[in-house]
């Protein structure tokens, strides 16, 4: 049942500001306002065009709280699709408490977080895919995060499974009449259209479960551990990197104990680097925990720079070039970049030995910055943008991801049992349970639970 009352919140960030915004929804929310609005020309609220701005005061009783701008949107018109108002206020958060409170006193409710969008969901006004790139546009901090939530809230994502649910739904119903006439023997779908259906369905499910690994990385940021032996500049790195003194940085070797956490985004793709403890043998069990938390770094990491002192590689070439075979060998899936420091110190004809001994080696020197630019690139190339710039559909919802691994399970099971003449009506479940994927994705088929899962990871007043 979609609810009728009343709510209100804040719709601006907590604090004080130039302006806040306050925003109410309901069947009497335009009503409501009209009761502690006076407008400079005499206007009522309730007789005023949808999607109009009006001057004048809030009032309690007689008292003036504030000089505020009223917008009415009136339903279906409007965000949740009921009526709805806000009002800009002045950002002073005595004046904000003031006039929720007069709000509250005249019938409105608080707002759940979420709640706004949960009414538009509910009103028909977006689908549950979209509801969730609302939150996901909200918390973007990259362009790369807010290409993927504006296309997917405009529903570029919801577009393509529900044309895909169309098509399968319609063979369904076939499928359907034959099992009503299944005395005559007769197919009222064609196998052919119908295995030439599946081949397109499986391919489209595959691509997005497949762009589910880039959406995650861009959405959540892509983590880049940056390990080596002590005092080899990891820490003057990451300074570099940020462009700022993030990591101290000493001549003492073991001074980084802790693992050290910032983010950069690089051409529109947000990247977590993580400077660890040097790893070395120690007696120090304060540094040695460090270290043991480098490897468990690494283990979550997306990306591994090893960095070491290439001044120093005539005396410790031979130990590096085993810490780099115990790294390939314990994480043979992870992207590793190699790392010269302190190149600068070098002469050319030991560039050159450099080179020939690791064909894949990158020198910089971190404290020169000389070389950035070029780890910047190499870190972006491991990302496939190429989605990106062609604006397909990319996947970066868990709960998205799970549906269409499920939905592909029961359309192989629909193609087997169509190239293996499995009966109609066995065939009939899994289309149905297939459907029932594609319909959790959009909301088409919701419980309380789901929604009450989704909506609470919302702020307030959204």
């Amino acid at each position: 049942m979609i609810p009728q009352d009343c709510i209100v919140a804040l719709a601006t960030p907590s604090g004080a500001g130039a302006i806040a915004v306050i925003r109410i929804s309901g069947h009497e929310a335009i009503t409501i306002g009209n009761t502690v609005f006076k407008s400079i020309k005499n206007k009522e609220l309730t007789t005023q065009k949808t999607h109009t701005l009006h001057l004048g005061h809030i009032m309690d009783d007689s008292k003036t709280l504030d000089e505020v701008l009223v917008s009415i949107f009136k339903g279906p018109n409007s965000y949740t699709g009921e009526n709805t108002i806000e009002i800009s206020c002045h950002g002073s958060t005595y004046i904000q408490q003031q006039i929720i409170q007069l709000l509250l006193r005249k019938g409105c409710r608080m707002a759940d977080p979420g709640e706004f969008t949960l009414r538009a969901f509910l009103n028909g006004k977006i689908d549950l895919s979209q509801a969730e790139a609302v939150a996901d546009l909200i918390s973007s901090d990259n362009e790369a995060s807010h290409q993927i939530a504006m296309q997917q809230m405009r529903g570029g994502f919801s577009n393509e499974i529900a044309k895909l649910r169309e098509e399968l739904l319609n063979f369904a119903s076939l499928i359907e009449l034959e099992l009503d006439f299944a005395e005559e023997d007769v197919e009222f779908a064609d196998r052919t259209q119908f295995h030439d259906l599946l081949n397109r369905i499986e391919f489209v499910l595959k691509r997005l479960i497949d762009s589910f690994a880039v959406g995650n990385v861009i959405k959540n940021g892509i983590p880049v551990a940056i390990v080596g032996e002590p005092n080899v500049g990891k820490s003057t790195l990451l300074n570099a990197l940020l462009n700022e003194e993030r990591a101290i940085v000493s001549e003492i070797a073991g001074t980084t104990r802790d693992t050290i956490e910032d983010e950069l985004v690089i051409g529109g793709i947000g990247f977590r680097f993580i400077d660890t403890a040097g790893i070395r043998q120690t007696e120090d069990l304060v540094e040695s925990i460090g270290i043991r938390k480098t490897f468990e770094k690494i283990e979550q990491a997306q990306v591994v720079v090893f960095l070491f002192d290439s001044s120093e590689f005539k005396v410790s070439g031979l130990k590096l070039k085993v810490e780099l075979e115990k790294i390939k060998n314990q994480f043979p899936l992870k992207p590793l970049v190699i790392i010269g420091n302190k190149a600068d110190k070098l002469e050319d004809s030991e560039i050159e030995n450099l080179k020939s001994e690791i064909p894949e080696i990158l020198l910089i020197s971190a404290k020169e910055k000389l070389g950035v630019e070029d780890l910047k690139n190499q870190l972006l190339s491991f990302v496939n943008t190429g989605a990106l710039r062609n604006n397909e559909t990319i996947v970066t919802n868990t709960r998205h991801y799970d549906s269409l691994l499920k939905a592909l399970d029961e359309i192989q099971k629909v193609k087997f049992g169509l190239e293996t003449n499995l009966s109609s009506d066995l065939m009939a479940l899994d289309i149905k349970e297939a459907l029932y994927q594609f319909g959790m994705i959009t909301g088409q088929v919701t419980n309380d639970e789901l929604l009450g899962n989704i909506f609470a990871n919302f702020c307030i007043g959204k």
